[in-house]
């Protein structure tokens, strides 16, 4: 068996945060549970993935932070599972991969879903990386810097 690789030690905040995800599995239960999925057996039918790796995940995700493990909203015996702030902090992160996606994975005349402000009822903006001065900024324009721990 081959054994993961880990980051969590890694000194790039983009290795810690693949590490603290785990894979794409989990990035889709994220995205479920902000499309509303809180219960087990929701996340199975959406997802189509084995129970086992489902557990693992959640258990992951859970261990990590990202979700809670809180009684049933409906009083029931059963468990959901709720993002936690750290959780919908990945908010971006899904939208960013969801627009990208929409941009180059479908055609023109393909039907696909679209993420839509629930106030106005219009599509979302495509996301943009700003300076602090509110530049818009692409990959040549920045640069890494490590920071060293005082």
């Amino acid at each position: 068996m081959v054994t993961r690789t880990r980051f969590d030690d890694s000194d790039c905040p983009v290795a810690r945060s693949v590490d603290a995800i785990g894979d794409w599995w989990s990035l889709l239960i994220v995205r479920d549970a902000f499309d509303g999925s809180r219960r087990f057996g929701e996340f199975q039918r959406s997802l189509g993935v084995a129970k086992n790796i489902l557990t693992a995940r959640l258990r992951t995700l859970v261990a990590g932070g990202v979700l809670e493990s809180v009684p049933a909203s409906d009083g029931s015996a059963y468990r959901e599972y709720v993002l936690t702030a750290k959780g919908r902090e990945l908010f971006p992160v899904i939208v960013a991969l969801r627009q990208w996606g929409e941009a180059h994975f479908f055609a023109p005349d393909e039907p696909h879903s679209q993420l839509v402000d629930r106030r106005r009822g219009e599509r979302l903006r495509a996301l943009e990386v700003r300076s602090a001065d509110g530049r818009l900024l692409g990959p040549d324009d920045t640069t890494v810097h490590k920071v060293s721990a005082e």
